[in-house]
């Protein structure tokens, strides 16, 4: 059994695709490809693979982590050329490798997107001030039910810039098998501060990375 490991991009019309229809989609997608998928065993056996990380509907990524196994070694070029051949409009394997890290080695996920305003100067004030809080209390949906957050300790700005018509920002946040944070949250916390006017636009996930800023692979 070979262990392998796909990054691969979901934009465009894809970013509707939801976490559960993507199992669907990605389940079609083996069994077009040709590949020779590893398969459970047991009374329903089925293609064996795993997401990284759950993406929310309507984000884009750049960055996505799918896992599967194949009963035999191939190239790894082949391997990605015969999934992009069927894979649907809007998804695309970036890259093929040996699966090295485990999936609970996942610390933090980075995102990029803008926030459009016709006051970008008064927005980028609020986003200061937001900052400049001591803590960004924001209620989060869990297993348990609705829970109260402090989200300040949680999110590195990489990068906030002003344009005439947004403001664009990179943040990390805590992503992995226990904590799981998304920009909607830092992105909520904002508009309750009833400032200047905005819609977000382009959020998209840039990239996954493990402990000491290092890029999960």
């Amino acid at each position: 059994m070979i262990r392998v490991r796909a990054t691969f991009e979901k934009c465009g019309r894809a970013k509707y695709i939801s976490h559960l229809d993507l199992n669907r989609c990605m389940l079609r997608t083996f069994r077009r490809s040709g590949l020779p998928i590893w398969y459970t065993e047991g009374f329903n056996p089925h293609p064996y693979y795993s997401f990284a990380l759950a993406l929310s509907l309507g984000f884009e990524s750049s960055c996505e982590i799918l896992d599967f196994n194949l009963n035999e070694e191939m190239p790894y070029d082949e391997i990605r050329d015969k999934l992009n051949a069927v894979m649907p409009e809007g998804m695309k394997i970036i890259k093929v490798a040996e699966q090295k890290q485990k999936i609970t080695a996942i610390t933090e996920a980075e995102y990029s997107f803008s926030l459009v305003s016709d006051d970008t100067e008064r927005l980028y004030g609020d986003i200061e001030a937001l900052l400049g809080m001591p803590e960004i209390l924001i209620e989060k949906k869990t297993k348990k039910g609705i829970k109260t957050v402090d989200i300040k300790p949680s999110i590195k700005v990489m990068r906030c810039e002003k344009n005439d018509r947004s403001v664009d920002m990179v943040i990390r946040l805590p992503a992995g098998t226990q904590t799981n944070f998304n920009p909607t949250l830092f992105i909520d916390a904002l508009r309750n501060c009833n400032g200047a006017p905005f819609e977000p636009e382009k959020i998209r996930r840039t990239g996954i990375f493990c402990e000491n800023n290092e890029i999960f692979s």
